[in-house]
């Protein structure tokens, strides 16, 4: 058997859970799957997986192996790609984190468009809104909406997301407009959970910065849904302006404070620290470098 698919029915395998569903990734049969992953335990003389009825898990030395494994692969499909390139372009998978509401506004189209450049390569986008393990998930590139303080990985800034603060015309109508960011504490506001710091509003006019506190009974981990709680007239939302941009276009929110600056979050592409990174994965955020300026998203 070859060693390149043992160890790909062995990432496959550990990244899903299951030899079925590993099998589905790969494209090949469930018993193949099985096949190439005890041949790679029978090469090195180590047990990889604890197999139960319904699942399998990582043994001590399989752990130790996903670490590393699949910047292996990638590297030698990067080699291959290197080699074929002047024929074929960029081939074999990337695999993409992004935050929900923002991979569904932007990071979307932003791959489509980088994939009809390379229609090679297959990409693999995965929407959360925790910060996914990428050595352990086997993800490539992701992208994050604020600061990482994680040390095994490496950044590189986008851009700034811009801010906004909002409410819907019935609410205003009913409650009045702040005209200052203190004014807030008398108002309902959206808490975006998503947010390290949620409740603490942070404003600044020239030099002066406002921080604000704010309270509010609707708590919500998604940026779009605190746009519609805030069009449905429950209260006052700060949100990236992106995720508001369609309401406010349309009139069901209403842009408040224009005057205070809030302060932008920073938008990153993230990889592992301390490995080569595959050529069609820095093309990808050179790719989106440029991408994201022409978007409208900043």
């Amino acid at each position: 058997m070859d060693f390149t698919d043992e160890l790909r029915a062995f990432v496959a395998t550990a990244q899903t859970g299951s030899f079925t569903a590993a099998a589905d990734q790969l494209g090949v049969s469930n018993r193949l799957t099985s096949k190439y992953v005890a041949g790679l335990e029978a090469r090195l003389g180590v047990r990889l997986f604890q197999r139960t009825t319904r699942k399998v898990g990582l043994t001590p030395a399989g752990q130790d192996l996903l670490a590393r494994a699949p910047a292996v692969l990638d590297d030698l499909d990067d080699l291959l790609g290197n080699v074929s390139e002047g024929r074929r372009g960029f081939s074999g998978t990337i695999r993409v984190s992004a935050p929900v509401t923002f991979g569904e506004t932007y990071i979307a189209g932003m791959l489509g468009r980088f994939g009809t450049q390379h229609p090679g390569l297959t990409l693999d986008l995965r929407f959360s809104d925790r910060y996914a393990d990428l050595a352990a998930e086997g993800i490539d590139l992701a992208f994050r909406i604020g600061a990482s303080g994680a040390l095994s990985v490496k950044t590189r800034k986008l851009g700034d997301l811009p801010m906004a603060v909002a409410a819907s015309p019935a609410y205003l109508a009913q409650h009045g407009a702040p005209d200052h960011p203190r004014d807030l504490d008398r108002h309902a506001c959206i808490i975006d959970t998503n947010s390290r710091s949620a409740r603490r509003w942070v404003f600044g006019k020239g030099t002066a910065e406002e921080v604000v506190q704010v309270n509010g009974r609707f708590l919500v981990n998604s940026a779009r849904a605190a746009g519609e709680l805030a069009a449905a007239g429950l209260g006052v939302v700060c949100a990236p302006r992106f995720a508001l941009s369609e309401a406010l276009a349309a009139g069901r929110l209403v842009a408040l404070l224009e005057d205070f600056a809030l302060e932008p979050n920073p938008i990153s592409a993230v990889y592992l620290e301390g490995r080569n990174l595959p050529r069609k994965v820095r093309s990808l955020i050179d790719f989106a470098v440029t991408d994201i300026r022409f978007a409208g998203v900043l």
